[in-house]
Order: structure tokens, then sequence, then C-alpha cells
């Protein structure tokens, strides 16, 4: 376990929002540092804390007082889904923490189980992606914020697992339903989407609610109904629909 405490970039001037302190738990070396090189890159995200072992993970995230934790999915002790689980754990314990997945494989029950309880501050992304410098500081920036992330493979598969035996309902939303969607897309709250569209708040609400029911997406306890709408917009969408 590595804590860099002293890694707190330049002070942030008044009105500023101060770094986003990342921890980061993986127990392969040289990933930990790639990310590193990565994040650091920029003024407005610091590492403040490594580990490669789950079992580190809570106490590191307390004392470097962390907005961020980015984890394999696979990590000691066990080293099956100790991310997933961790992510479970601080949800109730930490709700405030953002944390991001990383796997090599998408995973579609994986994908899922992460988004049990809601898709607030929550991310999924392939090893692969962190090649993509923008993507991953995207990825960093909105689960952060308390917005949710999900690799564009994943969501793929995830539509296809779960939709492919019906078509697509994405015909029976009204233009202002596919408008609100798509920004539910993006990971907005009903609040960035009231704002996006100059709505009320109340008025995206039974937006949303018409396009849950709409898009018969069941039980909410399961999976996230805003999750699987997401899914379902990114993965169906065509020029012929939007």
């Amino acid at each position: 376990m590595t804590s860099m405490a002293h890694q707190t970039g330049d002070t942030p001037q008044a009105g500023e929002r101060p770094p986003i302190r990342v921890v980061l738990a993986d127990d392969a070396y040289l990933l930990r540092e790639a990310l590193k090189h990565l994040l650091q890159s920029v003024p407005t995200i610091v590492v403040v804390g490594e580990c490669d072992d789950a079992r580190a993970v809570t106490d590191l995230v307390d004392r470097e007082r962390a907005d961020l934790l980015i984890t394999d999915i696979r990590m000691p002790p066990s080293g099956d889904d100790q991310g997933i689980q961790l992510s479970v754990q601080l949800r109730h314990s930490h709700p405030a923490l953002g944390v991001i997945v990383l796997s090599t494989y998408s995973e579609v029950a994986y994908a899922l189980r992460l988004f049990e309880g809601g898709a607030d501050g929550r991310g999924y992304l392939l090893k692969d992606r962190i090649r993509d410098r923008a993507q991953l500081l995207q990825a960093v920036k909105t689960v952060s914020d308390g917005g949710f992330a999900i690799d564009p493979t994943i969501v793929e598969d995830l539509v296809h697992s779960h939709y492919e035996t019906r078509g697509s309902r994405l015909h029976e939303l009204t233009p202002r339903e596919l408008e609100t969607l798509s920004l539910v897309a993006e990971g907005k709250s009903n609040a960035a989407i009231a704002e996006s569209l100059a709505l009320t708040k109340r008025a995206v609400e039974k937006h949303v609610n018409a396009i849950f029911a709409k898009l018969d997406l069941g039980d909410p306890e399961h999976v996230s109904r805003r999750v699987k709408a997401a899914l379902l917009y990114l993965g169906d969408r065509d020029d012929s629909v939007v």
C-alpha cells in the first residue's frame, strides 16, 4: 500500500474546484503506473494513494480523503470479483465516493451487478480503454461528479443480452421523451436535464417515468432502470430513430 498525500497539486484558487483525489487498487504494478502517468498529466486530478490488495482500500480511501477509487475487478485476497464487492460495500459505507471498475473482458453479469442499487457514481471500463486518454479522463470526471460511465463494448453486450428477444421500443417514445432519454444516456441527472431542456424538474420526472413505462424496464430493485434506459438508447439508436 502506498500513500501519496504530498502529491496534492497546486492549491486551488478561490472559487476553483479542488483536484479530484484518486486511489488506485490493482495488483499489477505496471497498470497502476500507467494509470498514474495518464491521470496526473492533468492538474484537475491527483493520485493520492495506491494498493494491491482489496483489504487495504477502505483505510486508504479514508486516510487520503479520496473522491474516486479506480479498481481492478479481480483483486487479492480472493482474486475473483473483489472490485465489484468493494463497490457494493462502499456504496453503503462511503456513498459520496465514486468507483470505476476495470476489467480485462466484457462481462455482462459483472456489469449488471455493479449497477445494482443505482448507477450514480459508478463506472465500468475495459482495461484497453485506458489507452484512450480522453475517454478515461472523461469517465473520471463524470463518475466523480456522481454520473455513470460504461465502456461502449460493454454497452453493446448488455443491450444484446437484455434486448435480443425484443424489438426496439424507441419508436414508442415522443420526440421530447427521446430528447430526454438521450440526456439520460449521457449520465445527466433530472436537474441537469431540466436545465438543458429549459423544463421544470417535475416535467422531466414525468418524461422519465413515461420512458421507463414505455420501455418496460422491469423491477428497479434488480438493475437501475436509468441504466437500462441509457443502454437501450445507446445500443439501439440509429438515424431513423433519432
